[in-house]
């Protein structure tokens, strides 16, 4: 693999080593995730510009599905703590390590993509095994 010196301000190489931890990789491999996710996503053309905080990613299905960028939380999880669990967007971002800011822009994705996102709800509803 072809090496490239990749020269960064200090705050986001501090920044980028401690959401590498937290993912529990080395910089490099964070560093390499990243380039993929954005190469990926202008490939497919499928992020909203009004929404830099979010990108699409292929989930186990092998169907995009919106996330938090950087991080890969889905934007349909953080909808489901809103709307199904109650949870304020202070309690969410404390409950997933974001900030705010990440939680309402996903509630805002939502908002203008709530057709998209409410199909993917009702497919994962619907092969949920049935509880007794």
């Amino acid at each position: 693999m072809p090496r490239y010196a990749l020269n960064l301000p200090v705050s986001l190489k501090h920044e980028a080593e401690q959401l590498a931890s937290v993912q529990g990789v080395s910089l490099n491999q964070f560093i390499l995730w990243a380039v993929a996710e954005k190469v990926g996503a202008l490939h497919q053309r499928l992020d909203d510009p009004a929404f830099p905080h979010i990108t699409y990613r292929r989930g186990a299905s092998g169907q995009p599905q919106p996330v938090l960028r950087g991080s890969g939380i889905r934007v349909q999880a953080l909808v489901v703590a809103h709307d199904h669990w109650h949870m304020t967007p202070a309690q969410i971002a404390a409950e997933y390590d974001l900030d705010e800011a990440q939680v309402r822009a996903a509630l805002d994705f939502y908002q203008a993509h709530r057709a998209e996102i409410d199909s993917n709800l009702q497919l994962e509803e619907s092969l949920a095994p049935a509880h007794a």
